[in-house]
């Protein structure tokens, strides 16, 4: 389109324009001849981006030919000469650029002396300014592309880096929550074993004990089945010895809530404990799971809420699901970006992975009338 354009503009003005008396006398009349090779410069900048090296060199060839011939210059051979050049050097590497500017200043120099006119020291600077002007133009503009393409690369790589340190959060805590469940399946899977060997010698001089005994192992198997089928496809990865000791303990739950309100007091965040409805007990995991909801909403609360923060803990029991509440009056919004350590936004993971795993439900935002908190419903029957 652009050689197009050009081709269309500047033939006219070969033949229509107004020719001085001085190059009346010095050039040669304009003619098919002039046409013929003015339309082949122009038309070869339709492949300037693919071959610029050789664009060029069709344009100085025809440049050459028409000074051979003694044919004035005109717009479209002048503007054809500026755009091979600038081509060469916004799509060609510096070697390559250097080389086709430097050719290009040169024949643009002899033909500008070769001239029947002579030019003058203020045409020949104006010129040759022009020249390495357009060049230094194409070179910044190659560079400034080149510049964007490496931050556009780097944000692609940023982005993925990002993507995969994500899920690398998402297995380690599905890792972990595998462990707390596993320990909780080999719990029950020894409680089993403990009463059929109880059953075993009683069976024959109390057979009610034996039956009230298999109700516990008939009890504690479905409860560690419902426990083994959500830890199924979830990877455990190997441990190092001491995260391995430190997971010998029993895990807590929410038994252990009034020792967890109890420690984070002595931090100096305020925290108040409500119950609503009547208690029941949840299945371990659940139970597991709505501690250590509690447990990371109150460090992120520490960690982020500010000195003169309060808290509060709200569990509600209906008769089908568990809801977990816990809200703060500090900062808010800085909340969201809790850490864990040198692993960013791992404690949030672990509180979605968590309560997905029992198909609950998590709410996680600023609160109303400032602070930040936390809301989680359980299914008592998962």
């Amino acid at each position: 389109m652009l050689a197009l354009a050009l081709l269309a503009v500047g033939l006219p003005e070969l033949f229509l324009s107004h020719r001085s008396a001085e190059e009346v006398r010095y050039f040669a009349e304009p003619d098919a001849r002039q046409a013929v090779v003015v339309s082949v410069i122009t038309l070869a900048l339709a492949w300037r981006r693919l071959f610029p090296l050789v664009t060029l060199a069709v344009v100085l060839v025809g440049e050459c030919m028409l000074a051979a011939w003694v044919y004035p210059p005109s717009i479209p051979d002048v503007v054809a000469v500026m755009l091979a050049i600038y081509s060469v050097a916004a799509h060609r590497a510096l070697a390559h650029s250097v080389l086709g500017g430097v050719a290009a200043l040169v024949v643009f120099n002899a033909l500008l002396w070769s001239f029947p006119v002579d030019p003058g020291l203020m045409t020949f600077l104006t010129n040759n300014t022009l020249v390495v002007g357009v060049w230094v133009l194409g070179r910044n503009l190659r560079m400034r592309r080149a510049y964007f393409a490496e931050l556009e690369d780097r944000a692609a790589r940023l982005e993925r880096a990002r993507g995969s340190d994500a899920r690398a959060a998402r297995i380690e805590e599905r890792s972990r929550i595998a462990r707390e469940l596993h320990d909780v399946v080999a719990h029950h899977v020894s409680v089993m074993t403990v009463q059929a060997g109880a059953a075993r010698r009683i069976i024959d001089r109390d057979p009610g004990g034996a039956r009230e005994a298999m109700s516990t192992i008939e009890e504690v198997g479905r409860t560690a089945l419902s426990e083994m089928r959500r830890i199924v496809g979830v990877l455990r990865t190997d441990r190092d010895e001491q995260a391995a000791r430190g997971e010998l303990a029993p895990q807590p739950g929410l038994g252990d809530l009034g020792e967890l309100l109890d420690h984070v007091r002595e931090t100096g965040l305020s925290v108040q404990l409500w119950i609503e409805g009547e208690a029941r007990t949840p299945s371990p995991g659940v139970d597991v799971a709505a501690f250590r909801l509690i447990q990371e909403a109150l460090t992120n609360t520490l960690k982020h809420a500010g000195p003169q923060a309060r808290a509060w803990v709200r569990l509600r029991y209906t008769g089908e699901d568990l809801t977990v509440e816990i809200e703060d009056d500090g900062r808010g919004t800085a909340t969201i970006v809790a850490d864990n350590g040198d692993k960013p936004g791992h404690g949030l993971v672990g509180m979605y992975e968590r309560v997905a795993l029992y198909g609950g439900e998590l709410r996680i935002g600023p609160r109303v009338g400032g602070g930040f908190g936390v809301r989680a419903r359980f299914p008592l029957s998962a």
